[in-house]
C-alpha cells in the first residue's frame, strides 16, 4: 500500500545514489548495518546519521541530516516509528527526492506530508529485500 512497484523502482533506479541512513551506527547487529552493506553493494553511497555521528563503513557519519554538508538523494529511515515523521519533515527541509520507511516504521501522515512536498516516498520496505528484485 505505501509502495508501489514503479516508486519502489524509481527510488532505487532513478533518484539519485548518496542515501542517508538514520539509525545507522557502527553495531553490526542493527538491521541498518546490514542494510546499509547491501545498498553499498550496489552502488549506493551509505552516509550514517546517528546521534553518535560515528563513521561506518568508511563514510563520515553525522549527527543530524542538517549537518551533512553535500546533497542527499534519498533518506533510508531506521528509527521508530513514533520518531519517523520528524525525520521526513527534515529530509524534505533538506531538499531530499525520497524518503524510504523501513519495515514496521509506519507513519501516515508523515507519508501524506512528504508527498504533499513533491518526494517521492516508501513505507514500511526494505531496499535490502527490494534491489534483488529489480533483476
Amino acid at each position: 500500500m505505501y509502495g508501489d512497484p514503479s516508486t519502489i523502482r524509481k527510488i532505487l533506479t532513478e533518484s539519485g545514489d548518496t542515501w542517508a541512513v538514520v539509525g545507522l551506527s557502527s553495531n553490526r547487529s542493527r538491521a541498518a548495518y546490514g542494510v546499509a552493506e547491501v545498498l553499498r553493494r550496489f552502488g549506493k553511497r551509505v552516509v550514517p546519521v546517528h546521534p553518535k555521528a560515528e563513521t561506518v563503513h568508511g563514510e563520515q557519519g553525522y549527527a543530524a541530516l542538517s549537518d551533512i554538508p553535500f546533497e542527499v538523494d534519498v533518506v533510508d529511515v531506521f528509527v521508530n516509528s513514533d520518531l519517523a515523521g520528524a525525520v521526513a519533515d527534515e529530509a524534505v527541509g533538506i531538499g531530499a527526492k525520497a524518503v524510504w520507511f523501513q519495515l514496521g516504521v509506519i507513519d501516515e501522515g508523515a507519508y501524506d506530508r512528504t508527498r504533499a512536498a513533491g518526494l517521492d516516498m516508501v513505507m514500511d520496505h526494505c531496499p535490502a529485500i527490494e534491489l534483488p528484485r529489480l533483476g
